[in-house]
């Protein structure tokens, strides 16, 4: 059996071609050497898997070679090279015996290069140590820092080197280099299985390639999206297009079953409701031919992509997008996780619910505990009104002798009030209460006074008995009713007291009191054809004092010395 050698090490690349996703820095490189502007202290600084180490070997045998526009692979000028590891030589004598090392010249080629990785484990004295040699080096070294924590590195070594960032490579541009290493060995790879590893990759290079080892591993020499997804353990794009379609139909148990499945696999709900939002930003970008490009997906999947597009407007995207982005923030400090994807994912499908009378009747069995009483009139058909009112004129015949007149009332009204009787509510609800006011107030109304004394009075006996009527009221506390009474004084003629009051609403509070007001006065003067008569004349409504300046004038015209008293202690009203 052959011994197995990593992608990560066998591909490494030997030329700055063949660096991945790097291209401004090995241009700078490659035109420093040629114009020999190249600087002896360099750091190399980026997360991990993105090269720094690579372009690192590869300079250092670029400057040895005699003649640069022709490259020999084989020479390797390894006696020139020297890696350093800062995590196990960290300490002040590592750094003193690579100094006492740098005094030596080359045996072969120009330049020693001393390359030291994870440089920001080099303890404070050690950088101390190095800080002279780093700044004033022999003619022939040049040292080479890698590091994946710049910040950790003491300012006064950042100023001596020039710092060279490097990003994280692409997702398009590690699934190419996958392809190429497919190629090379013959497998047939999916574009989208590819880029799922790329994506999981996040941004390294050596990582998708130990990726692409085990999945080689896992499906031989075929590499399909399906296979990559379940090695993974990544959530693949057919689950995202299956529960959108879902959501479009307004399909919520089954899109709570979907959710289910993809519990039951062992995926977390946090990584499925952020990859939801994703997927429907993806949507958003594909509404657009100019924004598809930002799709970071294969050729098939864009497809996919542009048909579910076709079947979302804007607006849905943006509020799925919002929701799904309010999930994902709120998911942490949830008690009850699950719940709160569920709650969302019903939210989602009832975006597009259609407004019809079948959505008004499916919102009748979230409260069908609560009835609701109505307060309009009940609507009586013409047919019914001509029998009612025929009903009414038979009974008032037979069961009164005499004809009983009311005022402003008709005849009419009565069994429409009886009518309204039958109608089945609450004993404490407000329409109950307010109907057997109405009747109360009706029954005094009908009630027959024709063949009742009518003893004359004066107008002193009247008035004596309006004071202690006025009194007795405000002992019982109907200080509105008071008010009211006392805004006029009342005038008896024939039998009439006739009231005139500033406003129309004090009006109708007098005539829904009226059969109670009456009442006293008809049997201590043992006249019961006593009636009231209320009149509005909105010019007295000035005598009354509303606002607080109004009533500091009505106080002030009664004593003069209010206005001292407010200027002295600066009083507001």
């Amino acid at each position: 059996m052959e011994h197995f050698i990593v992608s990560a090490r066998k591909y490494r690349p030997q030329v700055f071609d063949d660096v991945v996703g790097q291209k401004a820095i090995t241009n700078t490189l490659e035109n420093a050497i040629k114009n020999n502007h190249l600087a002896q202290a360099l750091l190399f600084t980026g997360p991990r898997g993105v090269g720094k180490t690579t372009c690192a070997r590869i300079l250092a045998k670029r400057i040895n070679q005699a003649n640069l526009d022709k490259i020999d692979p084989n020479e390797d000028f390894a006696f020139n090279i020297f890696e350093l590891d800062a995590a196990s030589n960290n300490s002040v004598d590592d750094i003193r015996n690579l100094t006492d090392q740098v005094r030596i010249p080359p045996q072969i080629g120009k330049y020693k290069v001393y390359i030291i990785d994870e440089v920001h484990m080099l303890s404070a004295a050690a950088f101390n140590a190095f800080l002279k040699t780093l700044e004033e080096p022999p003619a022939h070294a040049i040292f080479i820092l890698a590091t994946t924590e710049k910040h950790k590195i003491i300012p006064t070594i950042l100023s001596r080197c020039q710092i060279f960032d490097f990003k994280r490579i692409g997702v398009v541009d590690i699934k190419e280099y996958l392809h190429k290493i497919a190629k090379q060995e013959n497998i047939k790879a999916d574009d989208d299985a590819l880029h799922i590893v790329a994506q999981k990759a996040d941004g390294a290079l050596r990582d998708a390639l130990s990726i692409f080892d085990r999945i080689v591993s896992f499906s031989s020499d075929t590499i399909t999206r399906q296979a990559v997804a379940e090695n993974l353990n990544v959530l693949d794009y057919d689950a995202y297009f299956k529960i959108t379609d879902l959501i479009i139909k307004n399909d919520i148990p089954n899109v709570l079953i979907a959710f289910n499945d993809i519990l039951s696999k062992g995926f977390e709900g946090h990584h499925f409701i952020a990859g939801l939002a994703s997927h429907f930003r993806d949507l958003l970008v594909a509404k657009d031919s100019v924004t598809i490009p930002l799709l970071e997906v294969g050729d098939a999947t864009k497809k996919q992509y542009d048909e579910q597009s076709k079947k979302c407007n804007v607006s849905f995207l943006l509020k799925a997008i919002d929701l799904a982005n309010d999930c994902d923030l709120k998911y942490k400090s949830s008690k009850n996780q699950r719940l709160l994807v569920e709650l969302t994912l019903m939210q989602l499908a009832s975006i597009t619910f259609p407004n019809t009378d079948e959505k008004k009747k499916r919102k009748n069995y979230i409260i069908p505990a609560i009835h609701f009483i109505s307060t309009s009139k009940p609507k009586v058909k013409k047919d019914t009104k001509k029998q009612i009112a025929a009903t009414t004129a038979n009974t008032t015949q037979n069961t009164v002798p005499n004809k009983i007149k009311l005022e402003n009332k008709s005849v009419v009204e009565k069994p429409i009030l009886a009518k309204r009787k039958t109608r089945r509510s609450s004993a404490l609800s407000l329409s109950s209460i307010h109907k057997k006011k109405n009747n109360a107030n009706n029954t005094e109304e009908i009630e027959d006074n024709s063949n009742k004394p009518k003893d004359a009075f004066t107008q002193a006996q009247f008035m004596e008995l309006w004071e202690k009527n006025i009194q007795q009221l405000e002992k019982k506390g109907i200080r509105n009713l008071v008010a009211i009474l006392k805004a006029d004084t009342p005038k008896v003629e024939k039998n009439i007291i006739h009231l005139t009051m500033p406003s129309e609403m004090m009006k109708n509070e007098l005539l829904k009191a009226k059969p109670k007001l009456l009442r006293p006065f008809r049997e201590k003067l043992n006249n019961y054809s006593i009636d009231l008569d209320i009149k509005v004349n909105e010019e007295n409504l000035k005598k009354y004092a509303y606002t607080p300046q109004e009533k500091y004038n009505k106080l002030l015209e009664k004593n003069k010395a209010l206005a001292k008293l407010k200027n002295k202690f600066k009083l507001d009203l």
